[in-house]
């Protein structure tokens, strides 16, 4: 199945009180396991994370064409500027382009402008390349939208985005990328791990990690910021990881 809302809560259990563990995006393939009433059991296809979301109107899998590869791009009803609507879709949405016109592409019953768009196929040397379009936007827990995202959803995101495959959470991301490292020798898009919690150094001494005590994207001096976490939360580096 794939999903066709610019964005999709997935929670722990089937009741919206409970925890949103992550989000689907628009184009987000996922697998129907079981359902009770209006709630369906999922696996998603990216990272195998199950969990519950309400039933909606989904559309059967297909091959994806492009992905969105600004922070959020506008929908429009039709290939012009004039027919802008409220709905937009977040960065690494998929869509399956079936019609061109000027600068604009059409997928479903939307239109999409072509500047906002890369191949399905294409990928950067640099996986965290443009990261810093991330910076301001809110901290939200499971969060995976420009509207709001948290500390592995950033990391998970991008790596996504360049073809690459991330587990969901810090927990597995840390025993997933297996290259330990120590902070002496640690350098640009290695992933520094706290339990809980995940950055990601962008130079020689600074980092950028969605930060739940500032409650957005920020980037940090890397000192401070381990210093200050031990103060707050007595938690040491858990580890250093680097993507290969």
């Amino acid at each position: 199945m794939i999903s066709k809302l610019p964005v999709l809560n997935v929670y722990k259990k089937k009741t919206k009180k409970s925890k949103v563990v992550t989000q689907l995006l628009y184009g987000d393939a996922f697998k129907k396991l079981t359902q009770k009433g209006s709630w369906i059991k999922i696996k998603n296809d990216l990272d195998n994370y199950i969990g519950y979301i309400k039933s909606e109107k989904f559309s059967q899998n297909h091959k994806n064409t492009h992905k969105v590869s600004v922070l959020c791009s506008n929908l429009y009803l039709k290939p012009n500027n004039k027919n802008k609507i409220r709905k937009k879709l977040s960065f690494g949405s998929k869509i399956k382009v079936t019609n061109k016109k000027g600068n604009f592409y059409k997928f479903d019953n939307f239109w999409i402008k072509k500047k906002d768009l890369k191949k399905i196929s294409f990928k950067t040397k640099n996986s965290f390349k443009n990261i810093n379009k991330f910076i301001n936007v809110k901290y939200k827990w499971g969060g995976k939208h420009f509207s709001g995202v948290d500390c592995s959803g950033l990391i998970q995101l991008f790596l996504n985005f360049n073809n690459k495959f991330c587990p969901r959470d810090t927990k597995d991301q840390i025993i997933y990328f297996k290259k330990k490292i120590k902070l002496i020798k640690a350098k640009k898009n290695d992933l520094i791990f706290w339990k809980g919690h995940v950055a990601l150094i962008i130079s020689q001494n600074r980092l950028i990690h969605s930060y739940g005590p500032l409650k957005k994207v920020v980037t940090t001096p890397i000192k401070k910021t381990i210093t200050k976490i031990y103060k707050t939360t007595n938690l040491k580096i858990a580890g250093i990881r680097r993507i290969s």
